[in-house]
């Protein structure tokens, strides 16, 4: 989740537009940032790791001319921070800056290695740079050439390019999810990654679709399809106020994250899935066939909505690899005197890697001898610096105090980390890889679906956002999401809620069960789909009041239920991600009618640095 900026014009400053743009994208990214610019003889780039204060100090004491530009704030996917793998990336005369992942990343670099090229950096966007640099040395025009290197790309990009060769235009190509919102000025144009970072600049905006190119001049901006063909789109004024703007549109940061989630999910998986679908790499991590032959057992260790995360991979962990696995409250691990050896690997998960709690267990895993991999949203955050291994989550930075995008994209991590054990324990087979490894890909699209379900579930909530109490029930998988429902509810909308296994409600909740007790029921197509239904009809037996979610196609549920929505199926496991989304819309959309802060609920906090 990088941001983007360029600018094309005659009485600004280059330097300035993109670094004020970029400061509005930082919440984008912040492990590096750089900026390439025409100076009117030469196309010159600076470029700093960490938070753009230090690209901006650096540019203060060398500054760049010119009015012809493109800069970038980098979130890492490919490789660690640093200087040579901050962007925009150069080969040759052309410098690019790109958001997005290129999966078939190793194909490329090794076609380029081959041919002479001289890769400077760890990225795979370097490697579009070096395409699009070979074309225009064959005599293509920029479009061209970067419509022509875009058809070697496999995955999600956004693309901004300037060359020596054409030093005042930018070209722009999208595709994949990645946003591009080009601006239109009195003999200037304009690009970013969203709408906050040009506002100031004009209201003219005009939003690329996918596959499609974009050049960018004094003159104007021409759009065309893959085929090079004219589209003709006229631009739209955009009436939002500063805030508005921050939040892309939408009423609240939690809103926001929750539509991103598609993009969050995608980026996670990246090129982590292997070409040939039978293979995993999580980011170089140590974990052969004697590595994982070596392993007794996985102990995760977090707090909140990521306790509520790792309980799922409790069910990925033991029913991919066969490794047992146990799930610990971080605020107790450390108090129960856990018994810790080096058959025992520690997964501590944590969104901002600087919880507490989860520290500690961290740090008492790691002396009793337990190898710590831990799952993290934030790079060199003290979770991160202090474990073994790190694998990263790529959701971005996440502004709402209720965590969204971070808990999905910590489930995505997990089933990564448990189909790699599968494989290297050989508890999978090449097959039923290929089966997981194919309905991760499907999960992003997937997403986009259950999101449009939104104002379904907005419906429901307006029937039920008086209620003091509810229950949500799951079983198996779905327990798990149940909980991280009750939670959500209660977090934002301070309605009383509790998460329960389903065949747990008999044990004591049913007595609370009355016609005022909306109940929400995870009731999608599974192995126990009938002891669910048996539990929803003794919530019915009491007059309550139920909410399924249900599969779609399941129409026999309609006449036992007050409420139904219908997601997709996708296996398993990732249903229950699936079935993420609407307790999650079902949240926001109480709090939101209750007229609670759904931001930054009362009492809370982000990022939890006590214990």
């Amino acid at each position: 989740m990088c941001g983007i900026v360029g600018y094309v014009g005659q009485d600004r400053s280059a330097q300035e537009v993109l670094i004020e743009g970029l400061r509005r994208l930082e919440y984008r990214g912040y492990d590096s940032s750089g900026v390439a610019i025409w100076d009117g003889g030469e196309l010159k780039l600076s470029r700093a790791v960490g938070k753009l204060t230090n690209l901006d100090a650096k540019l203060h004491e060398r500054p760049l001319g010119g009015a012809v530009g493109i800069g970038h704030t980098r979130w890492a996917t490919h490789g660690k921070p640093s200087e040579a793998n901050a962007h925009p990336h150069r080969a040759g005369g052309v410098a690019l800056v790109h958001n997005g992942i290129v999966e078939n990343y190793r194909e490329i670099r090794s076609e380029l290695l081959a041919a002479g090229r001289d890769i400077q950096s760890e990225t795979d966007t370097e490697l579009v740079a070096h395409l699009i640099d070979m074309r225009v040395a064959a005599g293509d025009d920029l479009l061209t050439a970067v419509r022509t290197s875009t058809e070697r790309l496999v995955g999600s990009y956004a693309l901004a390019v300037v060359s020596a060769d054409t030093p005042d235009l930018i070209v722009v190509a999208k595709n994949g999810g990645s946003p591009i919102i080009l601006g239109l000025g009195e003999g200037e144009s304009f690009l970013a990654s969203d709408i906050p970072s040009i506002l100031p600049y004009t209201r003219q905006m005009m939003f690329l679709d996918d596959e499609e190119f974009a050049v960018l001049s004094r003159e104007g901006i021409e759009i065309v399809d893959e085929a090079g063909h004219l589209v003709e789109r006229a631009p739209r004024t955009i009436q939002w106020d500063p805030v508005s703007a921050e939040k892309g549109g939408f009423d609240h940061f939690m809103q926001k994250e929750i539509f991103e989630q598609p993009r969050a999910i995608r980026d996670t998986i990246g090129t982590r899935i292997g070409d040939d679908d039978v293979s995993i790499d999580l980011d170089g991590i140590s974990l052969t066939e004697a590595d994982a032959k070596n392993l007794e057992r996985v102990t995760l260790v977090a707090c909140g909505t990521a306790y509520y995360a790792c309980l799922v991979g409790k069910y990925l962990i033991e029913q991919l690899a066969g490794i047992p696995a146990e799930v610990d409250l971080a605020s107790e691990y450390r108090y129960r005197k856990p018994i810790v050896d080096q058959g025992c690997m520690i997964v501590p998960v944590s969104q901002s890697g600087e919880t507490a709690d989860t520290l500690a267990a961290l740090r008492e895993g790691k002396a009793g001898g337990g190898r710590i991999l831990s799952i993290c949203n934030t790079r060199e955050s003290t979770i991160a610096r202090e474990s073994h291994d790190v694998l990263y989550t790529i959701a971005g930075p996440e502004i709402g105090v209720a965590s969204t995008k971070c808990f999905t994209t910590q489930f995505v991590a997990l089933y990564l980390l448990a189909l790699k054990l599968g494989i290297a324990r050989k508890t999978l087979s090449e097959d039923q890889v290929r089966e997981h490894v194919g309905q991760l890909r499907q999960l992003p699209r997937m997403v986009e679906e259950t999101l449009a379900l939104d104002d379904k579930i907005k419906a429901v909530a307006q029937r039920y956002f008086r209620a003091q109490h509810f229950l949500f029930l799951g079983r198996g998988v779905m327990y798990p999401i149940a909980m991280e429902g009750a939670l959500k509810l209660k977090e934002i909308s301070y309605i009383h809620a509790e998460g329960y296994a389903a065949g747990e409600m008999k044990h004591g909740p049913i007595a609370l069960i009355d016609e005022n007790m909306p109940v929400v029921v995870i009731a999608n197509q599974s192995s126990v789909y009938e002891k669910v239904v048996s539990n929803l009809e003794e919530v019915r037996a009491r007059d309550g009041q139920v909410i399924a979610i249900a599969s779609v196609g399941d129409e026999g549920i309609e006449e036992k239920v007050d409420a139904v929505i219908r997601i997709p199926e996708l296996g398993e496991f990732l249903t229950a991600l699936l079935a993420t989304i609407p307790v999650q819309l079902l949240a926001y959309h109480v709090a939101a009618l209750k007229g609670t802060d759904v931001d930054q609920p009362r009492n809370l906090a982000k990022s939890v640095t006590v214990e």
